[in-house]
């Protein structure tokens, strides 16, 4: 079972899950951290690490043939919501999601997140037509 890593714990998840169907997959993408190859947290900002997150998610995509403009769906928890970091969250959101398509999204703040120094975590949800 791989590790979550930096961590040293056994991982019970899946980084993605892809579900075929006929014409299409779904691609189910877990909870991205900004963390490097490593697993250490990587920015201090809300933009650094939104982009980091974002990066990550698009490599999971990238694996599996796909591109961000198949992602119909984000689920992204910070640890602060204030003017400065909204603005930070849109607009790497806005580097990413080209052409002014963006997923329907769900912004939800939370005490903490499960590594110590993360302010972002993404989930995403992609539907990739064959």
């Amino acid at each position: 079972m791989p590790g979550i890593k930096g961590t040293g714990i056994a991982a019970a998840f899946s980084d993605a899950v892809r579900v075929d169907h006929a014409d299409h997959f779904v691609l189910y993408i877990s909870g991205k951290l900004a963390t490097d190859e490593d697993g250490n947290i990587v920015g201090r900002t809300m933009a650094e690490q939104a982009e980091r997150a974002l990066q990550n998610i698009k490599e999971i995509l990238e694996q599996q043939g796909a591109g961000m403009q198949h992602i119909v769906r984000t689920l992204i928890f910070v640890t602060q919501i204030d003017a400065q970091s909204l603005r930070e969250i849109h607009e790497v959101r806005a580097r990413f999601f080209k052409d002014g398509r963006f997923p329907a999204s769900t912004l939800v703040r939370t005490s903490q997140l499960v590594r110590d120094g993360g302010l972002i975590e993404i989930e995403a949800e992609a539907v990739v037509p064959r």
